[in-house]
């Protein structure tokens, strides 16, 4: 079981980056929220890992906190949920602010998030009340963080910003037309990870 890497940050392709560990390119699939604290690619990076195993493939997810992977392991739990649609709600959405709407049962904030219709944020508040109970004594003391979060790795916006910010929002869940709808008010003189979380701010807010 791989549980941790460390080693340099090889590229970022969201969702999907590559680190080099002592010769060897591990590429994971990573949430949007770990994504934009990344460092620029060439710099070395910590991440805690989760490994799942198919007939058909070895899936290896990146996390920069041990909450948000601990979030994601209990996510993928729940029935319907699989890995594609826990990383997309722990894309729209830190883990302090899901928790937060599992405890004001904020069904209808959760349906903003792809893939999640109604009978499933039900689900997910009733499943994650029951598996955190005691969340905010343990999650909210600020000493989770792994990465330090920056503005950005200092690259010149372009249109291939703006296209693989739309491409990593369709990967997320999203439909062709609602990620252009999300970009399309947002300065495009950003990292292709600024653009990302701005549009998913903008999403969770309006």
């Amino acid at each position: 079981m791989i549980g941790r890497l460390s080693g340099q940050l090889m590229a970022k392709q969201p969702p999907w980056i590559m680190i080099d560990v002592h010769g060897v390119g591990y590429e994971l699939e990573t949430s949007m929220n770990t994504l934009v604290a990344l460092p620029a690619v060439g710099e070395n990076v910590t991440l805690v890992t989760h490994l799942t195993i198919r007939d058909d493939a070895h899936l290896l997810y990146g996390f920069g906190r041990e909450h948000e992977r601990a979030l994601f392991r209990a996510l993928i739990k729940v029935n319907g949920v699989g890995p594609k649609l826990a990383l997309a709600i722990l894309s729209g959405m830190d883990e302090d602010a899901f928790m937060r709407c599992v405890r004001d049962d904020d069904s209808k904030a959760l349906t903003t998030l792809p893939g999640v219709g109604k009978k499933t944020a039900e689900r997910l508040i009733i499943e994650m009340r029951d598996r955190f109970p005691d969340w905010k004594d343990k999650w909210e003391d600020g000493s989770d963080a792994l990465l330090p979060l920056e503005a950005g790795n200092g690259r010149a916006a372009s249109r291939d910003n703006l296209a693989d910010a739309e491409s990593a929002l369709v990967s997320l869940g999203y439909k062709p037309t609602e990620a252009t709808k999300m970009l399309a008010d947002i300065d495009p003189n950003q990292s292709t990870e600024a653009l990302i979380k701005a549009a998913l701010t903008q999403r969770m807010s309006g």
